[in-house]
């Protein structure tokens, strides 16, 4: 149970019940001290806790005394050979070792990651052709790998991307590493080409289309800044004093293939996305060699050593590295 500022109420409770008597200053604990309590108390005898402390027996002694006085109370007194607890260390005993139990678990926090048990939900912003290389992994083995774990996949804002991360609207980015703000840590994820995309049947695309062929044609464009009819197969083919007709421009990849299959226009588009419709869709080689692109996972520092991040990292990198083999297995059937 938590209280309305989030904290444990076990553990404010567990805590009260070691200060209220006498209104012990915290400031003179510190969590060794506390050990040595729990040990002390525990062991009820000043040598065994000092071998379960891996000190010696007079500085286990010294931190007796130093208990003694920071609780006001002997806690152990000694009656012939042995130590007998006192009301006041029996009262404490349970607390001290509850206490140590919520700051250990505290420190494990987001140091490991159990992913059958843990209900969480991760946000990763990436485009749409990256979406729908994900999903299908997400959907099928994300239930099995993580049953209580959600992930939202969102369109991505570069512009917002690291403001984002730092305040944790987003916990992950994949992009294309050319909009990758150079604050946050990045890995490769994959490195895509080109090819080019027509209808079947269309009357002029066969298994090799000419340069010439591919110029005359009327083309899709897709712009992800929106309203663009220039890209980098434009900027190729004027250097070769050529040029295309880029008839329409569309902001996602994943409005293409509708577009293509119902009309005479013909797109450039990726090869692991163009493979999921090679059953649709002629897929065929670029006439003329076209730059690659690569994208990356992008996440802030603030999130660098998280375990539960560093899970969502692992798994992502995974799924793409899978689902990418598997459509270019596809292709070459």
């Amino acid at each position: 149970m938590q209280d309305m500022l989030g904290f444990d109420l076990g553990f404010v409770q567990s805590i009260a019940g070691i200060t209220s008597i006498h209104m012990v200053d915290i400031r003179s604990l510190d969590l060794n001290l506390l050990r040595a309590l729990d040990a002390l108390l525990a062991e009820r005898h000043v040598s065994r806790a000092a071998e379960r402390l891996h000190l010696s027996q007079p500085a286990t002694s010294s931190l007796l005394a130093r208990l003694r006085d920071v609780f006001n109370d002997p806690l152990l007194v000694r009656t012939g050979r042995d130590l007998v607890i006192t009301p006041r260390a029996l009262a404490l005993a349970p607390r001290v070792r509850a206490v140590i139990d919520d700051i250990e678990a505290l420190l494990a926090e987001g140091s490991r990651f159990d992913a059958l048990t843990a209900r969480q939900r991760f946000v990763v912003a990436t485009t749409d052709y990256v979406q729908a290389l994900l999903a299908p992994w997400l959907s099928h083995k994300l239930p099995v790998l993580a049953p209580g774990v959600d992930v939202a996949l969102v369109a991505p804002d570069s512009t917002r991307i690291e403001r984002q991360q730092a305040d944790g609207e987003i916990d992950l980015a994949v992009l294309n590493l050319a909009r990758v703000p150079g604050a946050l840590h990045s890995r490769t994820v994959l490195t895509e080409r080109f090819v080019v995309i027509a209808r079947k049947k269309h009357p002029k695309v066969t298994r090799i289309l000419s340069l010439e062929r591919f110029c005359a044609l009327e083309h899709v464009l897709v712009s992800p800044a929106g309203a663009n009819f220039v890209a980098a197969t434009d900027e190729e083919l004027a250097s070769r004093g050529l040029s295309r007709r880029v008839r329409l421009s569309v902001q996602g990849f994943l409005a293409v293939p509708p577009i293509v299959a119902q009309s005479d226009l013909i797109a450039v588009f990726p090869e692991r996305l163009a493979r999921h419709y090679a059953k649709e869709l002629l897929v065929v080689e670029a006439p003329l060699p076209l730059p690659t692109f690569t994208m990356v996972a992008a996440w802030h520092e603030r999130v660098h050593r998280d375990a539960a991040q560093r899970w969502l990292r692992e798994k992502i990198v995974e799924a793409l590295a899978e689902q990418s083999t598997r459509a270019l297995r596809l292709s070459r059937k």
